[in-house]
């Protein structure tokens, strides 16, 4: 009797081994199946801040919103448009020693850089919009990437309590109390939300062609929000509409909360005068 005992308990302490090697080779942490957890760059560097490098200061912006602390900007403040820039050998060193290389898809020498770096960093296309919808979805994005979730979320509260404040200063401003009907180039459409004005056309990424301009003169906006990163100059010139030029690219600070105090502060302006 003693001895079935025995054998009935060894077969139980056998049971629970292989249970307990099934759920560690079948990786129930989200691991791509071979026991391993997902890497992450904290993980992988032994709970150090990743290194992210990132083509210019928009996707920089992003990253130190998103934690990062070490972030390096390959294209200089000087360059007016970025997918002009012509990549220098100190950019692939910087790139060989990165853990993420931030890119946006307009960008065609993202991929360049790191394939001639030979560098074993993640490439993660950024979604460069500074709607605040899309801001908060990509910081927590890369935030998941970097494993700093906790930095993102500050960041992401003092962003909300700032957008709410500069959105309700601009409001105030409405001439007559009243919503401006305003023409938007394409990437300036979330200085249209800021100001909460009525987008009656937009235009863009290519010039105004003069149909175009005949209809947006039409619609007769009070102001048109040009991207001046992209400006070819006054686009509706007999219209009577104010022109105000909307900066996406942060400073070399970084930070991305200035870009939208900067177009409150030019549209308040432009309202106050029309």
């Amino acid at each position: 009797m003693a001895r079935t005992r025995v054998r009935f308990a060894s077969l139980l302490a056998l049971s629970a081994a292989m249970a307990l090697a099934l759920v560690t080779g079948c990786g129930s942490d989200g691991g791509d199946g071979d026991g391993k957890a997902p890497a992450t760059a904290a993980a992988a560097k032994g709970g150090k801040k990743p290194e992210v490098v990132v083509t210019t200061s928009w996707e920089g912006a992003f990253a130190k919103a998103a934690g990062a602390e070490e972030v390096k900007v390959i294209v200089p403040q000087s360059v007016h448009h970025a997918p002009d820039y012509d990549p220098k050998p100190s950019d692939l060193a910087a790139v060989a020693k990165a853990d993420f290389v931030l890119y946006a898809p307009f960008e065609p020498y993202a991929a360049k850089i790191k394939q001639a770096a030979g560098s074993k960093a993640e490439l993660v296309e950024v979604n460069l919009d500074n709607d605040p919808d899309k801001v908060r979805a990509e910081v927590a994005r890369l935030a998941a990437l970097f494993g700093t979730g906790e930095a993102a979320a500050s960041w992401t509260a003092s962003f909300d309590t700032e957008y709410a404040r500069l959105s309700q200063d601009v409001r105030a401003g409405w001439p007559g109390g009243r919503s401006p009907a305003v023409v938007s180039q394409v990437f300036t459409a979330w200085s249209a939300k800021l100001a909460g004005a009525t987008t009656v056309g937009t235009y863009g990424p290519e010039a105004v062609t003069p149909a175009q301009l005949a209809d947006l003169s039409a619609k007769k906006p009070a102001l048109v929000l040009d991207n001046a990163h992209m400006s070819t100059g006054t686009v509706l010139p007999d219209s009577g509409a104010k022109q105000v030029e909307i900066v996406n690219y942060p400073d070399k600070d970084l930070d991305l909360l200035p870009v939208f105090r900067n177009a409150a502060a030019g549209l308040k302006k432009a309202m106050a005068g029309s």
